[in-house]
């Protein structure tokens, strides 16, 4: 059984599990256990910004991380955390680090100012973890994280656009969403 979660969420998809039998069952639960520590690892970990964004998959001990960083040492030091975590078999790690680009991070910033700046989005601002990630690679935007709405989802997608991007990608996703997976 796979289970995927992001940076500020963590999904876990439980219907299989009930349906398992004995021993993949009991894999099944481990999986759960490292999932919950990964998702941990992944919020406690203090380099991570607004401008990163990484998920994980776990299945039967082997994981999986994938996502985009704006910098080639939280790569590997995700990659150590990850697989010091109990219950670890192997770890896959296909995070891509950014190109660096005076323009992109110009970018980057415009985007979370406008964002965050935003009287609607002010209590994401005030999180420890904010839920919406902007991802800039030469000058394509992408929007990823989570929302409460689909109201807060179109207009973080209207307050990126017309900032000096070439085209911006809505992947963020409702919380009720997250919940029902």
């Amino acid at each position: 059984m796979k289970y995927r979660f992001g940076f500020t969420f963590i999904v876990l998809a439980l219907a299989g599990m009930l349906a398992a039998p004995g021993a993949a069952f009991a894999q099944d639960r481990r999986d759960v256990k490292v999932a919950d520590e990964i998702g941990r690892v992944l919020q406690s970990y203090p380099r991570l910004t607004i401008f990163d964004d990484i998920n994980a998959s776990v299945e039967n001990g082997a994981v999986a991380i994938n996502g985009k960083v704006t910098m080639p040492y939280k790569k590997s030091d995700l990659e150590k955390r990850i697989a010091a975590i109990d219950g670890v078999r192997t770890v896959r790690n296909d995070i891509g680090v950014l190109p660096v680009s005076q323009y992109d991070d110009e970018l980057r910033y415009r985007i979370a100012r406008a964002i965050y700046g935003n009287a609607s989005f002010w209590n994401y601002a005030a999180m420890a973890n904010p839920p919406i990630h902007v991802i800039v690679e030469g000058g394509r935007v992408t929007l990823s994280g989570v929302v409460n709405s689909n109201v807060e989802r179109m207009l973080a997608r209207s307050l990126a656009t017309g900032l000096g991007e070439l085209s911006v990608k809505n992947e963020l996703r409702l919380d009720s969403d997250t919940r029902t997976e």
